[in-house]
Formats: C-alpha cells, structure tokens, sequence
C-alpha cells in the first residue's frame, strides 16, 4: 500500500483529502505544518506528497526544495494562487503537478496515481494489449486492427495504451497528456481533442467499430 504525505494546515480540507485517499487504497500521514511535513519526510518513506503553499512554520515555497533535497519523491502542490507565473514558478522549482483551490477530489485522487504510477515504475506491462480487433504491441510499438496494420504517432499510440491497459476506467484531458507527453498538464485541452479525434478517424478508415468513448464533463473511456 503507497503511503501519501498531506501537508496542508487547513483541517477540513487535511482530512478531506486523507479520507478520500484512504478510500481509494492508500494510506496517509498528516502534517498540519510546513516543519511538522519536513520532520515526516525525514523520517518516513513516502511515494508522493501533497502540500499545500500557505502553511505556518516553514511556507511552501521554501519547503518544497528541502523536500526534494531529501528525495525524489513526486509533489503535488495545492494552492489557491492560480496565476500562471506562481504554476511554472513552482514547476520549476520541482513540483510534480499543480491544482489550484478550490479542487475537485476526484481529479487530485486521479493525478496522484498518476504521479505514483510515474515515479514507482514498478507495474510490469504484458507485450500485448487486445481488445475488441484492435491489438497494439509494446515490444515494437505497433498496432492493428484485424490484421491491418494502423500508423499512430506516439503520443497516438500512448494514449491507447493508456485506454487498453485500464479498460474500465475514464481517464480525464489531464490523465491523457501527463500519461502520453510525459509532462506536466496546463490547460493542453485542445491537444488531446486533437490527437483522440485523429486515434478515431484512423481507427474508422479500417474499421466501423468504436473504440473510444467520450464521457461528457470528465474525458474518455474505452467503449465497451
């Protein structure tokens, strides 16, 4: 079981987050301060850490450098500063991801497991993926529908990965371009419609099949 740092000195928003991870299979240390965080991260071993940037003791952004001095360790930053400077700001000083206050907790639960996912490395990937006709290969890179042969770029072929190896699950614009570009997300919405409505339009020249599903208001699923 991954165990997540919670840094945040608001005790509402502390236990909201810690409740919500618990319920989807992680466990959680809370730290009220950033020198109550700092001591915890000394001390325990975490696999992602969740501060937010107004704390008492040590503030966040003189924190999260000492944080990553200690380890490697992925940070998402909370905060209520949503100005693109104070994003890239804390970017570049080493931050994983960022989500402005107020959040929606479903995304921060998506985002940390991306985050996890990315920093763990630890998932062994099967060489093939299937579903319905379409199959893609990981070993080489390449992928078919029935037999014919498709020509995806990476980021084509990335995103049906990420589809095909969780095949129940909806995947929001943000889960797409962190997973497939290997970057952090800000606001590449128009990216991703992009790149999933060339994904369909290829996947339709070869067959009347349809793969991905469009969930309105949160992003996109394999179509059962």
């Amino acid at each position: 079981m991954e165990k997540i740092l919670i840094i945040e000195d608001d005790t509402h928003i502390n236990n909201l987050v810690s409740d919500a991870l618990g319920k989807s299979g992680y466990s959680t240390v809370q730290a009220f301060s950033g020198t109550e965080g700092l001591l915890y991260a000394k001390t325990e071993e975490f696999a992602l850490i969740i501060m937010d940037l107004m704390l008492p003791g040590i503030e966040g952004e003189a924190l999260l450098p000492k944080l990553k001095e200690i380890s490697p360790v992925p940070v998402i930053v909370l905060s209520a500063k949503d100005s693109l400077d104070s994003k890239i700001g804390l970017l570049n000083s080493g931050a994983e991801d960022y989500i402005t206050k107020p959040f929606d907790i479903g995304e921060l639960i998506a985002r940390a497991g991306v985050q996890i996912r990315r920093f763990s490395g630890e998932a062994v990937k099967p060489k093939l993926l299937r579903h319905k006709g379409l199959s893609l290969s990981l070993s080489d890179m390449t992928a078919e529908i029935d037999g014919v042969s498709l020509t995806l770029t990476k980021q084509e072929f990335k995103i049906l990965e990420l589809l095909l190896e969780n095949q129940n699950r909806v995947f929001t614009k943000q889960d797409i371009y962190s997973y497939a570009w290997d970057d952090i997300y800000i606001g590449e919405d128009k990216t991703v419609n992009v790149h999933i409505s060339n994904i369909r339009k290829k996947l339709k020249a070869v067959s009347e099949e349809e793969y991905i599903e469009t969930v309105w208001g949160i992003g996109f699923r394999l179509k059962k």
